[in-house]
């Protein structure tokens, strides 16, 4: 990989923001991208290079859509999905001059609250809904804060699709063709639909008397109303920052008086009859912790089903169902019925963050890069999956009818987030890049030669390479490098910092 790495004065030359559709012509710009060096297990990086030129042939262009190029999750050509691009997002902002990440958003904020006709169908319009959390990551790579005036205070988007949410009736009808709408809001939560949440065969539900209440709807309101809130307090606009404020509580609230069972230490979902527990755990608790519900107490009782093998932890972490749950399904993972989805685990990775659990984020970070390496060097076609097996490395199967049939390959589409995002973030333990602040925050585990080479984030371009205790920094502009919670101050030019 060192052919792709260019001298600093080269790389000075590339502008680091440019109009994406511009950029995205011919083969990928891997000049662009950040580069990864890793000693301790190389392979990593290869499946990091693999990830990126497959997530390549997912830019999409089409006649009629609000936003093209966009990012398509490879599966119907006409169609796309709100919650599969919003974690596109957070692997796109790694290039930002190359994938139409953020961008892709807009044609959900332009169709569904705009009303403006598009050629691509929004397949589930209630899909769940974080936008502000992706345009929040997003704003902290970039620092476009021009962006966020738009979506908060020009066009208003993330309020109006909040409310608009909140407004839903089941039926439905909107201006496009869609599926069903499942969505309905109640006086403590919100009844849903498996496929509309996007857990399609999930067991959740199972012995529910009458409707369920499900914990991530609410959960994920409380998300982007807590986000809506900080993205306010970026613009200093405080009459939106107290009104996302207060529906931030009102939702905690909720959560915590209805949705927490103390006996079990876990939110359950609910039957809407009698708001009796509907027993069934699943990951999808951890929007709770990613919308820092829970206090600390509560949530070092949720981390332990994330350790637990029995649970969420083990050789192959974040089955999308309990292992010891009757619906697991520990042969082929059959889809959201013990399957591991990228989209968990990457959510549940940030929320054990969220609360200070680093080292399980980066455990489980680094058996699930492990297992999706080993398929891909393994299992043939040597490619990404939609979702992995919960008991071995490969991909998973789904039962349909009376036969079992592979999920789809080449899916990046959503899983890119493991092989790019969990990798930066979680095992080379560059966990917190902020163009808002000029700050890298690098969690730096072991001796090996590692880093990152050409990471831009803002107007900033940067190599950051450890060897052993030493580590050489390359940058065009200063900036602060935390290493282990210690400060360094960052100069134009090269400089050897030495470590403890």
């Amino acid at each position: 990989m060192n052919k792709l790495i260019l001298p600093l004065f080269l790389l000075l030359c590339i502008p680091i923001q440019m109009n994406a559709q511009e950029s995205i012509k011919g083969e990928l710009k891997k000049e662009l991208l950040p580069q990864p060096v890793f000693s301790e297990n190389p392979q990593f990086v290869d499946l990091y290079w693999k990830t990126w030129e497959l997530a390549w042939g997912r830019v999409k262009y089409q006649e009629g859509v609000f936003q093209s190029p966009y990012m398509d999750e490879n599966l119907w050509e006409d169609t796309i999905w709100i919650w599969d691009t919003e974690f596109m997002v957070l692997f796109c902002r790694y290039a930002p001059a190359v994938f139409p990440g953020i961008e892709s958003l807009n044609n959900f904020y332009e169709s569904i609250l705009n009303k403006k006709s598009s050629s691509l169908r929004i397949q589930h319009p209630d899909n769940p809904p974080f936008y502000s959390w992706v345009e929040y990551e997003y704003y902290k790579m970039t620092g476009d804060k021009e962006r966020i005036k738009k979506v908060l205070l020009d066009d208003q988007f993330l309020q109006r699709h909040y409310y608009w949410f909140d407004s839903l009736k089941r039926g439905t009808k909107l201006h496009f063709k869609h599926a069903w709408i499942a969505l309905e809001k109640s006086n403590i939560g919100y009844k849903w639909g498996w496929v509309q949440s996007g857990m399609d065969n999930t067991p959740r539900g199972r012995g529910r008397k009458g409707e369920l209440l499900w914990a991530d709807a609410l959960a994920e309101q409380a998300l982007s109303a807590l986000y809506i809130e900080r993205l306010a307090k970026e613009l200093g606009d405080k009459k939106i920052e107290k009104e996302f404020a207060a529906l931030y509580k009102e939702h905690k609230a909720l959560l915590n008086t209805y949705y927490w069972d103390e006996q079990d230490g876990f939110y359950y979902d609910l039957s809407e009859q009698d708001t009796s527990f509907v027993k069934v755990r699943t990951p999808a608790v951890y929007w709770t912790m990613l919308a820092e519900v829970p206090d600390k107490k509560q949530a070092e009782r949720l981390v332990k089903y994330a350790t637990d093998p029995n649970e969420f932890g083990g050789q192959y972490p974040w089955p999308s169902v309990s292992r010891s749950d009757k619906g697991y399904n520990h042969e082929i993972g059959d889809y959201w019925r013990g399957g591991i989805w990228l989209p968990l685990a990457y959510m549940s990775t940030k929320a054990l963050e969220t609360y200070g659990y680093e080292d399980v984020a980066y455990e489980n970070s680094y058996k699930l890069l492990s297992q999706m390496s080993e398929t891909y060097r393994t299992f043939k076609p040597s490619t990404i999956w939609e979702c992995y097996s919960p008991s071995a490395p490969r991909p998973s199967e789904r039962q349909y009818k009376d036969k079992r049939e592979l999920v789809t390959p080449d899916f990046c589409g959503w899983s890119a987030l493991g092989p790019i995002s969990l990798f930066i973030e979680n095992v080379l333990g560059f966990y917190n890049i902020d163009a808002t602040k000029n700050l890298v925050e690098w969690r730096k585990r072991g001796d090996g030669e590692q880093g990152l080479k050409n990471l831009r984030f803002g107007s900033t371009v940067t190599d950051i390479v450890a060897k052993g205790r030493q580590v050489q920094v390359k940058s065009n502009k200063p900036y602060t490098l935390i290493i282990n919670h210690k400060k360094y101050k960052i100069k134009v030019g090269e400089q050897t910092l030495k470590t403890t």
